[in-house]
């Protein structure tokens, strides 16, 4: 019953987690564009009223006209719409259904003893930490750089030094699928407290001096607007790490913690790119394209990388694979999971009955992708594996 609730639960965090990330994503992504796409307002009045931006839009029927007032605006609305509750649920959310699907049940997911053989109790404070320390060491970074000569730089590369060494230790540490997820959670974290400690603080020290009628001082926006770009450069990055545990060829690599750096640059490339072609529509940047292409070419080059080895070719008269020979591979390396005492996500896998309702996934989860046995922790080979697919490919007997 505990395994059939925790499958609900995880079932219906995902739901709602994949629900606030769109809002917020896409909340981000279209400012992004809409500061990249303004232009010197035309109108006289809106030059007077301090207007710095203006851009017309079609949408849904109707047109839209959108400015930007730099500083402040001439009188603040009655009715100010904040964008936050996006960050905040999406964080919220995320870290409940990390709690409930790696944390509770860290000796499982979260632990690969042949990397570290810890206590479940000391894996999980290990995986906390990451989440808390990236922010405290990037939030330093951008406090001592980001206010100097040639800031935005100094900054992008101590922000891909620590994320390179993190995704180097999460890899080391933790289990293969458990540290790609890991890496992601660290820096949608330090999106949300980006939103949580700078950018909504600053936005709501603008306002309280707009309405105390006070000078504003415009070091709120800037901190603020350099706060939501790193974000919409982690974007991407962060995507590809929360994906990747549905693709265990990335994660399961030798080299996972390269396949992981390589593709969050490839992501962050292509964030450029569509960052900067706005702006060159108007006129303003560089064509961007050869950040797409940079892009594409490592995720190419990824692809080449990680090609499996060619299958040795087949025996010309196969063996048969009976149940009789497959069963105590099952036993030795399935039922402790999926037996009669214990049926995590509902699987069972010690009759025959259910071992034929189930043939198709056992193939595709150990034989193709090999994700189970969850981080092999119960030693299962090579060759049984083979035989497995050999029994699966011939019909999957039964007795």
């Amino acid at each position: 019953m505990e395994s059939y609730l925790l499958d609900w639960t995880n079932l219906l965090l995902r739901w709602v987690h994949v629900i606030t990330a769109i809002a917020w994503v896409g909340s981000s992504f279209y400012f992004v564009f809409l500061d990249s796409s303004l232009t010197p307002p035309v109108d006289e009045d809106l030059k007077k009223q301090g207007v710095s931006g203006e851009l017309w839009a079609v949408h849904g029927g109707g047109f839209y006209h959108p400015v930007k007032f730099a500083v402040k605006p001439p009188q603040l609305p009655s009715h100010l719409h904040w964008f936050y509750w996006e960050s905040y649920s999406t964080w919220l959310t995320g870290f409940a259904l990390f709690t409930v699907s790696y944390l509770w049940q860290a000796s499982t997911y979260l632990i690969d003893k042949s990397l570290m053989n810890w206590t479940p109790a000391a894996a999980v404070a290990a995986a906390l930490s990451f989440l808390v320390v990236f922010w405290l060491l990037y939030d330093g970074i951008c406090r001592i750089f980001g206010q100097r000569k040639n800031g935005d730089a100094l900054v992008g590369a101590g922000v891909l030094v620590l994320v390179c060494v993190a995704s180097w230790l999460a890899c080391h540490w933790f289990a293969g699928r458990a540290a790609f997820l890991l890496v992601g959670a660290m820096m949608a974290t330090a999106m949300s407290a980006n939103v949580f400690f700078w950018i909504i603080p600053g936005q709501r020290t603008v306002v309280a001096a707009i309405k105390a009628g006070q000078p504003v001082d415009p070091i709120h926006g800037q901190r603020g607007k350099q706060r939501s770009v790193h974000n919409t450069y982690f974007t991407l990055p962060v995507l590809f790490a929360m994906l990747s545990n549905h693709y265990s060829f990335t994660w399961s690599h030798p080299q996972n913690w390269l396949v992981l750096i390589l593709m969050m640059l490839a992501g962050a490339a292509i964030r450029q790119f569509f960052v900067l072609r706005h702006g060159f529509k108007l006129g303003r940047n560089g064509n961007p394209l050869a950040y797409a292409l940079v892009g594409l070419a490592v995720i190419v080059g990824i692809i080449v990388w990680l090609k499996p080895a060619p299958r040795a070719a087949a025996s010309a008269v196969p063996v048969a694979v009976s149940y009789q020979m497959l069963q105590p591979v099952l036993a030795q390396r399935c039922y402790m999971c999926h037996g009669e005492q214990v049926q995590m996500k509902n699987v069972r896998l010690d009759t025959p009955a259910d071992l034929k309702l189930h043939a198709q996934a056992v193939y595709q989860q150990v034989v193709v992708s090999k994700i189970m046995p969850m981080n092999n922790a119960t030693g299962i080979t090579d060759d049984e594996r083979a035989l497995i697919a050999r029994w699966f490919e011939a019909g999957a007997a039964l007795p």
